[in-house]
């Protein structure tokens, strides 16, 4: 599942339509995991299960998979630089302390800059009210 959740494919191979890769990725969706790959081998014991328990059993198997693993979180970032004069520094500081941004880089001088990264679902927010105090671009 790709990180907008808009590109995935579920596979039922073999199994009828809808019993193992529909189960498999509601239960990604319900832990909002992305960048993921989850695979469910099931072998046959000699009882058909129908497609209730076929349905289940991937369901659990898939959550059981998923309770153990170890889920490791990750932003995406995305780069930006900041130039602005040295008297708007305090303005462009306040916004710097916000928790999402990483400052990469900084020069101070007459004309200042910064270069930062920041969680690519902040960045219009943080790009925005930097736009007010000085020039902003991206890397």
């Amino acid at each position: 599942m790709g990180p907008h959740k808009d590109a995935f494919r579920a596979n039922d191979n073999g199994e009828p339509s809808g019993t193992a890769g529909r189960p498999i990725h509601g239960q990604l969706l319900s832990k909002d995991l992305t960048n993921v790959l989850v695979i469910v081998v099931r072998y046959f014991g000699g009882i058909k299960l129908g497609v209730s328990g076929l349905q289940n059993a991937y369901k659990i198997a898939a959550k059981e998979a998923l309770d153990v693993a170890q889920i490791i979180e990750k932003t995406i970032d995305e780069v930006y630089e900041v130039t602005f004069e040295y008297l708007q520094m305090n303005a462009i500081m306040q916004l710097m302390k916000d928790p999402c941004v990483t400052i990469l880089e900084q020069k101070s001088d007459l004309n200042c800059t910064i270069r930062f990264s920041i969680r690519q679902r902040e960045a219009d927010r943080i790009v925005t009210a930097l736009k007010k105090v000085g020039t902003v671009q991206y890397c």
